[in-house]
């Protein structure tokens, strides 16, 4: 049924036991659910649409949530020791005046930390793990699908190669689409669904400067129209940091959505939108002007609407197919990281591969569908826009703008809809319950 090679025409997969996965997508969704499925003993391989993995060196943070499960693979040690361990969030209006900070990570409580770190190490870390105890051919890269076909007892999946010429297919009893906001999977059930725009562009980049603040804290400046998300994601040996930016600008009225994903972006014209942005504790103009111009990239702030369903018959979704947000909390790879844990788990549960992707759909996809609708409220972000909108001019204290118990509300229930307040991540038992011996 599975001839074990990693690519030609003909029928690939591979063969654990009564079951065989095909994982649709390369990225960080899909590399920890094959490592997760290998934990319980099935064997799955993933199949990238580009020919070679290069993943970009842009900054991901990673919840106690999240940090957990990796730790739970034998992950978690070489991860904190890539990046750095968060201490803390802090949120400033466009002044430079602090509204509202909190501890973050082992420093807030959790038995975990929260790691920011670079995609492009967290890729490295997951993919070595791959091939380490799955095999160098468990990925097989320049293969997109083109399509897929559900039987009674099977999934048969098609691929084509960079030209767009079939390249073969792979048979299995169950198909993840993990192939991301533009999932290929996803538009098989919902034709036609197109990404939502909210009018925003948003520019990242990333440069070694100087530490700032606790030299772990994440710094949110600004309001909903105007503002930049920066943390470090590397310690470098002569002292200073690898600092990942992100900063918003609102699109003119009338100017048409953008299409363009992950393009060299105009620094100059992102530079001139932050001017006055220099503060004793960051020169925020300075970090994006040192940033070297090739290094910067623009993409527009789109997301999906959520949907009813992830799961059909033998196929699923995960991550970004499942449940596209915009990039507000640091949610979207925690999140998917913890749906490829809950999956491996209802996989262990029921013996039936349709029941098992139904049980674990229906754990996630509320407050999935919950968060996409609160990030585009700015979740717990929020706060900025509240105080912009009530003291556009800066104020003497945040309590005479914001009450300490609007800050913490907003604090705590964010946390808790995303399921990483302190109580339950440390209270819970690990997704995966794995047998000893």
């Amino acid at each position: 049924m599975a001839d074990g090679g990693s690519g030609g025409i003909g029928v690939l997969g591979v063969l654990v036991g009564a079951l065989i996965v095909i994982i649709v997508g390369g990225g960080i969704s899909g590399l920890a659910q094959a490592l997760s499925l290998h934990q319980i003993g099935i064997e799955a391989r993933v199949y990238e649409a580009v020919p070679v993995l290069a993943p970009l060196g842009y900054g991901i943070n990673l919840q106690p949530n999240a940090v957990r499960e990796l730790f739970a693979l034998g992950l978690g040690d070489t991860l904190a020791a890539a990046g750095i361990l968060t201490q803390e969030l802090a949120f400033y209006n466009k002044h430079g005046q602090l509204i509202w900070t909190e501890p973050r990570g082992r420093a807030a409580g959790y038995r975990w930390p929260q790691i920011s770190i670079s995609r492009g190490e967290l890729h490295k870390v997951l993919l070595g793990a791959i091939r380490e105890r799955l095999g160098a051919g468990a990925v097989v890269t320049g293969h997109r699908l083109s399509g897929f076909e559900q039987r009674d007892d099977a999934v048969v999946a098609r691929f084509n190669d960079p030209s767009g010429q079939p390249v073969g297919e792979a048979e299995g009893d169950i198909l993840i689409g993990a192939d991301g906001i533009h999932s290929t999977v996803r538009q098989q059930f919902y034709k036609g669904e197109k990404a939502v725009f909210d009018g925003y562009l948003h520019y990242r980049g990333i440069v070694e400067a100087a530490p700032y603040l606790t030299g772990a804290s994440m710094a949110v400046v600004g309001h909903r129209h105007h503002r930049a998300i920066i943390y470090p994601v590397m310690r470098r040996p002569n002292g200073k940091v690898l600092i990942n930016w992100l900063a918003y600008t609102k699109i003119p009225p009338g100017a048409p959505p953008l299409e363009a994903w992950d393009t060299a972006a105009d620094k100059q014209a992102c530079i001139d939108q932050y001017k006055g942005w220099t503060y004793p504790w960051l020169d925020v103009r300075g970090l994006f002007e040192a940033t070297p111009a090739g290094d910067v990239l623009q993409l527009p702030n789109v997301d999906r609407d959520p949907i009813p369903r992830w799961s059909f018959g033998r196929v699923t979704l995960i991550g970004d197919a499942a449940h596209p947000m915009q990039p507000v909390g640091a949610q979207a790879g925690s999140q998917a990281i913890v749906d490829g844990r809950v999956l491996a788990a209802s996989l262990m549960a029921h013996r039936d591969p349709a029941e098992a992707l139904t049980r674990y759909q229906d754990q996630r996809i509320a407050a999935m569908n919950d968060m996409i609708i609160r990030n585009r409220n700015l979740g717990l972000e929020s706060i900025l826009q509240t105080a912009e909108e009530r003291a556009p001019g800066g104020f003497k204290h945040i309590h005479d703008v914001l009450s300490q118990e609007e800050l913490e509300t907003t604090a705590v229930g964010f946390k808790k809809a995303a399921g990483f307040d302190v109580e339950t991540v440390n209270s819970r038992d690990s997704f995966v319950q794995v047998p000893a011996g």
